[in-house]
């Protein structure tokens, strides 16, 4: 089984919001999101067709595609007073916003293949956000009942999907010694407490060893990130008792050192603590291209076809990780 993370970053909120102005501008502006659910629909059905299968984001931190900031503009553009981007987990208009893009996503039936997205095995899992963080509040509490509050709220609509953060990993308050494993900052979340909210269905981590560590040795950024994997493996293990994904790591092709080595090594440890039981559930690499999306890449891109070696090694993970899988799964 392929696993793809996709952000749904189309149009959030506004299927229920005004639109003020001319009315060939409302018409223009409607059209076009009913074409961006048109090509998500494509998305969906296509993915079927070929096995894969989907962790859809609803929104995203950064300003790509829109984020939180869009929300925050559209709020303000309303007559709301918002004083950051941060507003975005406990302005009550924000949250309307967003749960009312939530719904919209949620229920949708699919143009193409007649199966509401609620129903549709294969979108495996929503996820709140990609790579949530909070400048206003570092201890992770703040984000922590807003996970709460739109776990819940997704949940409420589909009981059939699995439900992810869209977490990095950061450690916050709640184990003040475990943020002794950040790389040397916090950013507004808690690993644990996030985790621990009874609607999450998985953790997630995520890993930028060259941005996280940037200046630092290959070897140091490896040493470092075996550490990141390992700690979050072992509290998903032993205090969530849930099952962990590394859903976003890469190297930049515009830095120092091989991305080859840096990926084989990270699949092994990966392959290594999935040995070890179900708490290690996969890796998810960032990110795969198709040709003619260089105005997309931003360091990270691999074309499968323009990156052979590179593609021998993610095949091969996903041939031992899938055997792996099928020796569990078998009867002792």
């Amino acid at each position: 089984m392929l696993l793809l993370l996709a952000f749904l970053f189309v149009a959030p909120g506004l299927s229920v919001m005004e639109v003020t102005g001319h009315y060939k501008y409302h018409l223009a502006f409607m059209m076009n999101i009913i074409r961006v659910f048109q090509g998500l629909d494509f998305v969906i059905s296509e993915a079927k067709k070929y096995g894969v299968r989907l962790i859809l984001s609803f929104v995203n931190q950064w300003n790509d595609f829109g984020g939180k900031a869009q929300y925050v503009q559209w709020a303000r553009n309303a007559g709301a007073y918002i004083s950051n981007d941060d507003d975005f987990y406990t302005h009550p208009l924000l949250k309307k916003y967003y749960k009312n893009h939530i719904e919209k996503v949620i229920t949708r039936l699919n143009s193409i293949t007649r199966v509401a997205y609620k129903d549709d095995p294969t979108i495996m899992a929503w996820e709140l956000m990609n790579e949530p963080r909070d400048q206003a509040d570092y201890s992770g509490k703040t984000v922590n009942a807003w996970v709460q509050e739109m776990a819940s709220f997704v949940k409420s609509l589909d009981n059939k999907h699995l439900l992810e953060v869209g977490m990095e990993g950061f450690y916050g308050d709640s184990i003040p010694e475990r943020k002794s494993v950040n790389p040397g900052y916090q950013v507004g979340t808690d690993y644990i407490s996030n985790h621990l909210i009874n609607e999450i269905d998985f953790a997630t981590i995520h890993a930028y060893t060259d941005q996280w560590l940037s200046g630092q040795s290959d070897d140091a950024q490896f040493a470092w990130m075996e550490r990141w994997i390992t700690n979050h493996w072992q509290d998903a293990r032993t205090i969530l008792k849930k099952p962990l994904v590394l859903a976003e790591f890469g190297k930049s092709s515009r830095g120092q050192g091989s991305r080859d080595t840096f990926m084989s090594n990270v699949y092994r440890n990966v392959y290594n603590l999935a040995k070890e039981g179900g708490t290690m559930a996969g890796s998810l690499v960032w990110q795969l291209m198709a040709h003619g999306m260089e105005n997309y890449d931003d360091g990270y891109c691999i074309v499968l076809g323009q990156n052979p070696s590179t593609t021998q090694i993610i095949s091969d993970q996903a041939h031992v990780m899938s055997s792996l899988a099928q020796s569990f799964n078998q009867p002792h």
